[in-house]
């Protein structure tokens, strides 16, 4: 599936609630489904600056795809860096570079968020992007 296609897949899933409490538990459940990080993943240098929460968050290229892990000691954060996984791992870093990620503002998120929240939203595709540069650098140099 496209970047674009499995945006409008969650912003399909968080249409079907009104309530804002509903949206949050559905974050939470989605963090609670995805697989811990190993222990070994868990160092000061996966962990993103910019969020207030602790967020670690690893990036492997795999037949020039960036697959994703992450993990958060916050449960709306997990959730968090659950959909932006769900969206971005598994695609070429060029496709990440390029994702307009439309779906944040489209389920409402920014808004819904503390500005504390909002920020480490912002510092996670941040490194996301980063992560995606840097493979792409590193494919361009060989």
């Amino acid at each position: 599936m496209s970047i674009n296609e499995l945006q409008d897949e969650v912003i399909a899933e968080f249409s079907d609630l009104d309530d804002w409490m509903d949206r949050y538990q559905l974050l939470i459940d989605l963090g609670n489904e995805q697989t811990p990080l190993d222990e070994k993943y868990k160092t000061d240098q996966n962990l993103i600056e910019g969020c207030q929460s602790r967020v670690w968050l690893q990036a492997d290229e795999v037949d020039g795809k960036v697959i994703f892990q992450a993990e958060s000691d916050a449960l709306i954060v997990k959730g968090i860096i659950a959909l932006l996984i769900k969206v971005l791992s598994g695609h070429t870093p060029e496709e990440i570079l390029s994702a307009d990620l439309y779906f944040i503002d489209r389920i409402g998120l920014k808004e819904h968020l503390s500005p504390t929240r909002s920020n480490g939203l912002l510092a996670m595709v941040k490194q996301m992007r980063m992560y995606a540069l840097a493979f792409k650098a590193k494919d361009a140099s060989m």
